[in-house]
């Protein structure tokens, strides 16, 4: 799988645990956020190696879960459905909850 049709599976589960379209993979500044919504980039991989040959390599990405209502489920339902993400930390500015995590897929 190419690393574009796996990006766009990971849209597609993104877009499915929060129940919208309003996913957006590193937006330009310009873009105007409606809420709740998630933004995500890539940061990072992380590649296995056996015989001197790399075998596996996954891209790491954060996500940003940001919503105004501060007990959402979404956090849940993203652990549920994403085995490999990993729940980093909460918080608000300008009342707006922020829900960080990172992802290996």
């Amino acid at each position: 799988m190419t690393t574009m049709n796996k990006r766009l599976e990971l849209q597609s589960i993104l877009e499915e645990v929060l129940g919208s379209d309003h996913v957006f993979f590193q937006p330009p500044e310009s873009i105007r956020l409606t809420y709740p919504c998630v933004v995500y980039h890539r940061e990072s991989g992380s590649s296995r190696f056996a015989d001197n040959k790399m075998y596996s390599f996954e891209y790491r990405y954060q996500i940003l879960y940001i919503d105004r209502n501060p007990d959402s489920d979404f956090p849940i339902r993203l652990l549920e459905r994403l085995p490999k993400c990993r729940y980093d930390r909460h918080y608000a500015v300008d009342n707006l909850n922020h829900e960080a995590f990172t992802l290996y897929f």
